[in-house]
């Protein structure tokens, strides 16, 4: 239990359903929709959707997501990837011709296929039980009447303002600047998308005149989306994988999403004695640092579009996480593994809802970086994501930019299971810190035996590259030491992710925390 004394937040008890994520505006209708009747996935996409109008600069239409979740009753987790493909036209030796190194993060050559619009319309017919029409109406209402921008969503306006071009800059900013913590924030162009896709479906926004407006903003730019790319967008049900830490199993999504890389890392971190470590100490901070540069390294090598190459099974092998976690000196910092091209940033949002039927849903919905690539289209204001900047344009790698495929994916709702029952559904938001960051959240539950609030609110770390990140949560003197052992410290202008997590108990009560990190919380009933 927490001390009382200082500040925080307690976990919150429900019996009837929850829901957790980043503004409290989505977690009260996912709620509201459960009350209404909906199932847990009614409630996600219901909120989910309304998430892309409180914080536009982590997500919208214009973007993609990734989804766990159990039908009621049982305990097998399925997966649907929603993430979109390049245009069939795009090659990586066009940019290559260019001079380019990496694909440029603000031009139309980022900007993929929106995906998630057709996994919600999927999930709601496949899944739920009330419809689009209803599930979308609350957005609808937000997008016209407007939100109050919150604390930390202005915060990253501000940030991400400059990303923002032609159309965008009109839809997206408030007289020429980045709203205030407060001022209202309105999107009635996209309110007009929802209603028509509440009407007609997914081939609404894939084809007619909201397709259309998209393909003549990046075409105008020199974008090569054609009708065809649009209307073949389809999301994919998958097979998760998983892997077991401390009795508890932790189950991802398979490429081209990169949750391999939690279950290699954990793996690592299995070969070391982290339970009689500090756990906000620099030694356990050094030890899962240099494991994230090894699990990192893999990924960047090998996590691609499983239509072009899967290399998941080297990332569950026991064997290749112990040879791994032999090169790790417990006294001194590696170098980093060389960098490839791919760009890795931290923009995105999270919901998890549970329903009375014990339904989970874990849902990770994003347009990469803040505010995508920075690109509107002209009449409905649909920014649009630039996960195409994921790919790397190394001639010759599994995760090489070209038409039809996706992108190595940052985004990864993460759900626990222990001795066969759903146990959490879970997600820690971040671009590239997720995989670390779930590893860190199941160290803390079962390693240090941190309660569900604690192990979110506990400071942070994240080899990044050739730097490592601290919270600045961490003292001074563990600072200090971390940089003794050959650690290049630096503080991050934000926090590192935000996390959501409902734990399901056995005796049928819902346990839910939300990061402080975030404007939201968990609600329940």
């Amino acid at each position: 239990m927490r001390d009382l004394h200082k500040p925080g937040r307690s976990e919150v008890l429900a019996t009837e359903g929850m829901c957790a994520t980043s503004h409290p505006l989505a977690a009260k209708v996912a709620i509201d929709v459960l009350a209404q009747g909906g199932n847990a996935m009614d409630a996600a996409i219901a909120g989910a959707v309304l998430l892309g109008v409180c914080e536009p600069q982590m997500t919208g239409l214009g973007g993609d997501c990734f989804v766990l979740f159990n039908r009621a009753g049982e305990n097998e987790i399925r997966a649907l990837n929603g993430s979109g493909r390049a245009p069939k036209s795009a090659l990586a030796q066009h940019l290559r011709d260019k001079g380019f190194a990496s694909v440029p993060l603000n031009s139309p050559d980022a900007v993929t296929i929106p995906g998630a619009v057709d996994a919600f319309c999927h999930l709601a017919q496949t899944e739920g039980r009330l419809g689009l029409e209803a599930l979308l109406q609350p957005a609808i209402h937000y997008a016209e009447r407007g939100v109050p921008v919150a604390p930390r969503v202005a915060f990253d306006w501000q940030i991400g303002a400059a990303t923002l071009q032609g159309a965008a800059r009109e839809r997206y900013l408030i007289n020429g600047k980045a709203p205030e913590t407060g001022q209202v924030f309105r999107a009635p162009g996209q309110a007009e998308v929802l209603r028509q896709i509440a009407r007609n479906g997914r081939d609404a926004f894939y084809s007619g005149e909201i397709a259309q407006d998209m393909i003549a903003a990046l075409a105008s730019m020199g974008g090569v989306h054609t009708d065809e790319d649009f209307m073949n967008t389809r999301c994919t049900v998958t097979d998760p994988i998983s892997g077991d830490y401390g009795g508890i199993e932790l189950v991802e999504h398979p490429p081209n999403g990169q949750g391999a890389t939690a279950i290699l890392l954990l793996n690592i971190l299995k070969h070391f004695d982290l339970q009689n470590m500090d756990p906000f100490g620099a030694e356990r901070v050094h030890v899962e640092a240099e494991a994230t540069k090894l699990a990192y390294d893999a990924r960047n090598r090998l996590i691609a579009d499983p239509d072009h190459t899967d290399m998941s099974e080297r990332f569950l092998n026991r064997e290749i996480a112990e040879q791994l976690a032999a090169l790790i000196d417990p006294k001194r910092a590696m170098s980093a593994p060389a960098p490839l091209t791919e760009t890795i940033h931290k923009d995105t949002v999270y919901i998890t809802v549970v329903d009375r039927d014990r339904m989970a849903v874990s849902l990770i919905y994003s347009i990469f970086h803040s505010f995508g690539s920075g690109i509107a289209s002209e009449k409905y204001g649909i920014l649009l994501q630039n996960r195409g900047a994921g790919f790397t344009l190394q001639p010759g790698h599994p995760n090489e930019f070209g038409g039809g495929k996706r992108p190595m994916h940052t985004i990864i709702p993460g759900m626990l299971r222990q001795n066969g029952r759903v146990m959490m559904p879970f997600g820690v938001m971040g671009g590239a810190y997720q995989p670390t960051g779930h590893a860190r959240f199941l160290s803390n539950l079962t390693d240090f035996g941190l309660g569900l609030q604690e192990s979110i609110d506990a400071p942070r770390a994240f080899a990044d590259g050739s730097v490592l990140k601290l919270e600045r949560g961490h003292t001074d003197k563990i600072s200090k030491q971390l940089s003794e052992m050959g650690h290049n410290i630096q503080e991050p202008e934000t926090p590192l992710g935000g996390a959501q997590s409902i734990r399901i108990h056995e005796d049928g009560v819902l346990e839910g925390a939300s990061d402080p990190r975030k404007d939201g919380c968990a609600i329940g009933y």
